[in-house]
């Protein structure tokens, strides 16, 4: 999956250790912050076609020093360890940057979930709550949809988790709104992308109506983040998904293609590739699909002033170095994608009150709260004359390492 360098996992640590070095954190401080506390590896026995398929599954918990561990299921036949390990430790500096009290955790399952049937899919994910229950709940660790996954995912896990231990719907996030999901969740990563995007460009006096924007990815980020671009007055000139992708210089009517389940079902005058989307001419460029896109490979020909991570690690540590030293701005994932762990915060807390918010308040607080967010990494940035990256994991080392010494957890 995001196999950037010798690992994933190796990568985020590196940025970690940056920050502590700034931060003058003490050897073994950074030590622990760069371990995972548990990491669990399950065989979830699935029958198919009158034979056994013997699936492998993956529970990483990096952090509960803020809080109880948060982050995704993702199904995708690359899963592996290290890839969840770097993506459990990714939440942890996620969940740090915006404030919110958790920490971090990542699941999987090496599985393509295009060749699963619904039966399928419910089977694995009942299996997979029913091997992990006993270090999951809603004050251990809070699960939610990732690639692959989704809102019925969420409520089968819930049912699962409800027949073990009683009713629980904090126990996981993401979930339909029918069922105990919060109005507003589904929309929260795009949409904290698209506000992320409007504030970078305000604070780089780039005016936001009209800027031009390209977006690879048209799954649940994409799609919102486009939407919410288009609302504020942006002009999305392309979005790709695996199928290819349109153009359109003169702005794509968003809503107009928004229920559409691929791009390949979109009537376009003009058609681009998948990778070919990311080396257009634009202001924005948004990656919002898989890791390790823009790498060595394509770097040189990347052709936007502002990029705004969507996906999770989409430039590899060779490719932002090159990037940055061409004079791109790179707003990292850990800030730009942290708008569906906000939300999933506000689903869950809405769970234990039992208490529902209409969804102009929950909008309300999900764009102050990443305005906020970016804000004090751009203080930060400027404070220690380091790029967006480093500074969003010095305040989020920073909050994690407190944590600990406040709790004793080093004495």
């Amino acid at each position: 999956m995001t196999h950037i360098g010798a690992s994933a996992f190796s990568d985020v640590n590196q940025k970690v250790f940056q920050a502590g070095d700034i931060l003058n954190l003490k050897p073994g401080v950074l030590a622990a912050l760069t371990s995972c506390e548990r990491e669990v590896v399950i065989s979830i026995p699935l029958r198919r076609n009158s034979d056994v398929e013997v699936l492998t599954g993956y529970r990483v918990q990096h952090s509960s020093a803020r809080g109880p561990r948060k982050g995704g299921i993702r199904f995708h036949q690359d899963v592996d360890l290290d890839d969840v390990r770097a993506l459990a430790s990714l939440m942890t500096w996620k969940t740090a940057l915006i404030d919110v009290p958790f920490g971090g955790a990542k699941g999987g399952v090496a599985v393509n979930p295009s060749t699963l049937t619904t039966i399928e899919k419910e089977e694995v994910i009942r299996r997979w709550t029913r091997s992990l229950v006993h270090v999951l709940g809603h004050h251990r660790d809070i699960p939610a949809p990732d690639m692959g996954t989704d809102s019925q995912t969420m409520a089968w896990l819930m049912d699962e988790f409800h027949r073990l231990e009683g009713f629980q719907p904090a126990c996981v996030t993401g979930k339909p709104v029918e069922l105990f999901g919060a109005h507003g969740r589904e929309e929260a990563t795009g949409r904290g992308v698209a506000m992320i995007a409007a504030e970078t460009l305000k604070q780089h006096e780039v005016k936001v109506k009209g800027a031009t924007v390209v977006i690879q990815g048209f799954g649940n980020v994409g799609r919102y983040a486009a939407l919410v671009c288009q609302e504020l007055g942006m002009k999305v000139i392309a979005i790709s998904d695996v199928t290819g992708g349109i153009v359109d210089k003169k702005g794509i009517d968003v809503k107009a293609i928004f229920h559409h389940k691929s791009l390949n079902d979109v009537e376009s005058d003009e058609r681009i590739g998948p990778a070919e989307v990311l080396e257009m001419s634009c202001d924005l460029l948004i990656p919002a699909a898989l890791g390790g896109v823009i790498n060595s490979s394509n770097a040189a020909n990347i052709n936007a002033d502002f990029i705004v991570e969507g996906a999770n690690q989409p430039i590899t540590f060779e490719a932002d170095q090159e990037l940055r030293a061409q004079g791109v701005v790179i707003v990292p994932d850990i800030l730009a994608n942290s708008g569906g762990v906000m939300g999933s915060y506000f689903e869950w807390t809405q769970n234990i009150q039992e208490f529902s918010w209409p969804i102009e308040k929950f909008r309300r607080e999900l764009d102050a709260r990443m305005e906020k967010a970016f804000a004090n990494v751009l203080k930060v940035s400027r404070k220690h004359s380091v790029d967006m990256r480093t500074a969003a994991f010095v305040v989020s080392v920073e909050r994690v390492a407190r944590a600990f010494e406040l709790r004793g957890s080093l004495v």
